[in-house]
């Protein structure tokens, strides 16, 4: 037998994982489902409290080309905002880092300006920006940015000195020092402010269209409430659930494709 046969990758061991153990989450979500059904006909919850899953699925079905332009507006938003914040955080987190007086010049603004609440900004987007997709994205940028500049900040200090000085020693350039070894050993860091930033985002879409928009799902749950249509408020809040969740989940397949030497990546629990 050679060496090779022993070797095990990790979407290999992940593959194994799946097939040997049951879907804990699909079951636990299962059990939830049915016993919010029971509570709703056996229990006697009324309708305009709690709908019953099955009234959200139908809602859900009869309503999808209703539903279908809102989400890919709310989708639309989510996926600008995201990126734009990624686009920013990262540079920024790259030139604090690596520059002593941009740290100590911003790095306590930028920790500071998380306090303001977004919300309270959001009708200044308005007024600055107009109507449109504009003050939307505006809005959502600064609610990602911040998991995704403090990650990167983070990645990007825990360069262990005795690799910068190796690569010094061995001639490298300070582009190749960045892009060879500082780089890859940010990214891990760099990908769980990623993780988390997709979800944020979905928050921040969520608040851009509470504020000021004729379209999203956000649109549909304040529509939905002026009308006390229960059903519909639910719908749209498990549409913006599976967006979230949907996010979340390219994040972390690029991970397992960019990092599968991380401890994050090949550790099963």
């Amino acid at each position: 037998m050679t060496t090779d046969a022993l070797v095990v990758s990790p979407d290999t061991k992940l593959s194994r994982a799946w097939l040997n153990e049951p879907p804990y989450a699909l079951i636990t979500l299962v059990l939830l489902v049915v016993v919010w059904q029971l509570a709703c006909t056996v229990g006697g919850v009324p309708n305009y409290l709690l709908p019953s899953p099955y009234q959200i699925g139908r809602d859900l079905v009869v309503g999808f080309p209703y539903f279908i332009p809102h989400t890919t507006a709310t989708a639309w938003v989510i996926l600008t905002g995201f990126l734009a914040s990624v686009a920013v955080g990262v540079p920024i987190a790259v030139m604090l880092s690596y520059s002593r007086i941009l740290n100590k010049s911003l790095y306590p603004l930028i920790v500071g300006s998380q306090v303001v609440p977004k919300v309270a900004i959001a009708p200044l987007m308005l007024a600055w920006f107009g109507f449109g997709i504009t003050p939307k994205i505006a809005i959502v940028i600064p609610i990602p940015f911040f998991p995704v500049f403090i990650n990167s900040v983070v990645g990007f200090r825990s360069a262990p000195p005795q690799m910068l000085f190796l690569a010094q020693s061995m001639g490298a350039s300070l582009w190749q020092t960045f892009f060879r070894f500082c780089l890859p050993n940010a990214l891990p860091s760099i990908l769980a402010g990623l993780k988390m930033a997709a979800v944020l985002a979905v928050i921040g879409a969520v608040v851009a269209e509470f504020v000021g928009s004729d379209k999203g799902l956000g649109y549909v749950i304040l529509i939905a409430g002026s009308n006390f249509d229960i059903t519909r408020q639910f719908s749209a809040i498990i549409l913006l659930t599976v967006l979230g969740m949907a996010f979340f989940w390219v994040i972390e397949f690029i991970e397992r494709r960019v990092i599968p030497w991380h401890v994050s990546v090949r550790t099963e629990i």
